[in-house]
């Protein structure tokens, strides 16, 4: 375990400096000047010269760059150039939104997505079907969509759940869970469907070998069958989808946090690229990263805890 752990850790250096670095240089060469959104149009070249050295924008990038990092090495992510607050305090507010929607999101649709194609495994025929129709319609049905029919049933209608807002869970766990069901439901639609033909096609696959046929021969209990020989089994390609999933919903937030008006990452990144506010922009990258290097480091650790014969290469 130490050995994949250090492995992935020295792996992932490389990683965090190369997407830093060409998030940094992309964004600095996009069009936009922060000095000219934070003066206006009316303003004079004294004025833009004055706020364009305020903001260390006159040295060269590579200075900037190399500031950046040594920074980074004492745990400063730098200052908002629009509110002149600490980027690390920004996001700290917001990553407990953007965490929650994504761990959220991920547990429902594991559970929902594997029970399904579970189910649909052992029992297949009408249940198969099921699966088939539940994925093709979340791939079909746009989240921005489906977002509004369900604050139109659940908020509007019926009075049930909160249409926008995030409360924090210190300030009140059940309100704090309200707040999450519609995004949550939103994002796990297309999810659960992925994960169940993923789940009903690895299971298949173990029920065909000899081993199976063997245990139930012995004797075997169809419960012990079940979770200590199929699931298990089974659950590498199941573990590799749950991952996946993870690292692609800090991207997909994005949308849903705008409908649901959530204060996450997501949103600040769209704020800050408008503005073209880079250190917001580098501080969301960089916490994205850190968070993509841990999920694929829990992977490789559920793989080496369901098969000791897996090494990383």
């Amino acid at each position: 375990m130490f050995k994949i752990i250090g492995y992935r850790l020295l792996v992932s250096l490389p990683l965090l400096f190369f997407v830093t670095a060409l998030t940094f240089f992309l964004v600095s060469f996009t069009p936009g000047d922060p000095a000219v959104v934070i003066l206006g149009q009316n303003h004079t070249p004294e004025e833009y010269q004055r706020v364009r050295e305020q903001l260390g924008l006159t040295q060269p990038l590579l200075v900037r760059y190399g500031d950046w990092l040594g920074d980074i090495v004492q745990g400063n992510l730098g200052t908002s150039i629009f509110n002149q607050e600490p980027v690390v305090a920004i996001l700290n507010s917001r990553v407990g939104v953007t965490l929650s929607l994504v761990l959220g999101t991920t547990l429902v649709s594991t559970l929902v997505g594997v029970g399904l194609g579970l189910a649909s495994a052992l029992r297949r025929g009408f249940l198969a079907t099921i699966v088939d129709t539940v994925s093709l319609l979340g791939f079909a049905l746009p989240n921005f969509w489906l977002a509004l029919v369900l604050v139109a049933i659940f908020s509007i209608g019926l009075h049930w759940l909160p249409a926008i807002g995030y409360v924090d869970p210190a300030t009140s766990p059940g309100d704090w869970l309200r707040s999450l069901v519609l995004p949550v439901l939103v994002l796990s639609a297309p999810i659960i469907g992925v994960l169940a033909q993923q789940t009903r096609n690895a299971v298949l696959e173990v029920l065909d070998r000899p081993f199976i046929q063997t245990l139930r021969a012995g004797g075997a209990s169809p419960a012990s069958i079940l979770f200590r020989h199929i699931l298990r089994n089974a659950a590498i390609p199941i573990v590799t989808v749950v991952g996946l999933t993870f690292v692609g919903l800090l991207s997909g937030t994005v949308i849903v946090e705008t409908v649901f008006a959530l204060p996450g990452l997501g949103g600040l990144a769209v704020q800050a690229t408008s503005r073209h506010d880079l250190p917001i922009i580098q501080g969301v990258v960089f916490y994205f990263t850190v968070i993509v290097i841990v999920v694929n480091l829990l992977v490789d650790l559920a793989y080496a805890w369901l098969n000791p014969r897996v090494r990383v290469a």
